[in-house]
């Protein structure tokens, strides 16, 4: 083993990284106008206490993910910069857009937490996984596990991971979001634990 001149073990040289793609990508223009936009409108919804500002804050999220998706596949312009963007703006626009429903409905904090517990940590750090394969994202995490794919990152899925809940809250249906929040953190879990069986 070699030593630097501290006399401290000398390290190894450092593998290239991956190509991550471009960022001036008009999906991601899209995934920076869509954050900035929900992230604008939900603080401002909070500070006035204006729950129709709070819907127009999720439709832009929606919509804009939906967009910044779409855009990414038609245009061929899918990167693993992108995805990380993806995923990093969708965790922001969550936690805020959450905190402001539960500024108009208090009484949903359960559910809140537990959701913004699974969706803000266990999906984090599960969709962030696919940077340990040479793949896109966690759309392409079908050519790794299709299971885990489908129980994670298909339309269905990913419906169930945020609009079901935010729709359950929004209904006062506290009872059925909360069971919703369960069942997908179990999935989360049972998932992690399947990914991390595949690592070395």
């Amino acid at each position: 083993m070699t030593t630097s001149i501290l006399g401290r073990p000398a390290m190894a040289p450092l593998p290239l990284p991956l190509p991550v793609g471009r960022f001036d990508t008009w999906p991601n223009l899209v995934t920076l106008l869509r954050t900035a936009v929900a992230v604008v409108l939900g603080g401002y919804a909070i500070a006035t206490h204006d729950l129709r500002i709070s819907a127009l804050a999720y439709a832009a999220y929606w919509l804009g993910d939906i967009l910044d998706g779409w855009l990414a596949r038609r245009l061929d312009q899918e990167t693993r910069l992108g995805a990380v963007l993806d995923i990093v703006s969708d965790r922001a626009c969550t936690a805020l857009l959450c905190a402001g429903l539960l500024a108009h409905l208090p009484g949903a904090w359960v559910l809140a937490v537990a959701f913004l517990l699974s969706f803000a940590v266990l999906d984090t750090v599960l969709s962030l996984a696919f940077l340990c394969w040479p793949i896109l994202g966690p759309n392409d995490f079908h050519l790794v596990d299709p299971v885990v794919w489908r129980l994670n990152w298909s339309p269905l899925a990913k419906a169930a991971n945020t609009a079901g809940v935010v729709v359950a809250i929004a209904l006062g249906w506290y009872a059925v979001g909360l069971l919703v929040v369960v069942a997908v953190g179990a999935v989360k879990v049972w998932s992690a634990a399947r990914v991390l069986r595949m690592l070395p």
